[in-house]
């Protein structure tokens, strides 16, 4: 049986198939791409960024700027489409950020750098996202 592409798949084999085989490590086995690899580290089209996984609006582009870090940096989510949970994880102790409706790895979440008035840098994997630009 064949999932619809509205229904989220229920195990890791179905989004096994869904997503290519780096999407499913970034974003089903929290892994981290590359710095300075992914598409969208340095794009400026206005529009949405959707999660790759299951196309729910995560973030707006007026909220992305450069970090200079390697990955997309957003100083705001949407409201309710993101979820943190504590990764303490490589010996260090950071926020990991997850797509609220299908639970897949976006990247992690950083508070007092002071890069924007937010204070607030959502660093993300340019794989855990699709953009989709702003008509007219």
């Amino acid at each position: 049986m064949s999932l619809s592409e509205s229904e989220l798949p229920r195990t890791e084999e179905e989004w096994r198939v869904r997503l290519s085989p780096e999407e499913f490590r970034v974003l089903r086995e929290h892994g981290t791409e590359r710095p300075w690899t992914g598409e969208y580290v340095e794009t400026k089209t206005p529009g949405v960024y959707h999660c790759r996984a299951c196309g729910a609006e995560l973030f707006r582009s007026e909220d992305k700027f450069d970090s200079h870090c390697g990955w997309p940096s957003f100083d705001d989510a949407i409201p309710g489409a993101v979820k943190e949970l504590p990764d303490n994880t490589l010996g260090m102790r950071r926020t990991e950020i997850r797509c609220a409706r299908c639970d897949s790895h976006l990247g992690h979440v950083f508070e007092g750098e002071r890069f924007t008035p937010k204070d607030t840098r959502h660093c993300v994997n340019s794989i855990s996202i699709r953009l989709e630009p702003k008509q007219g």
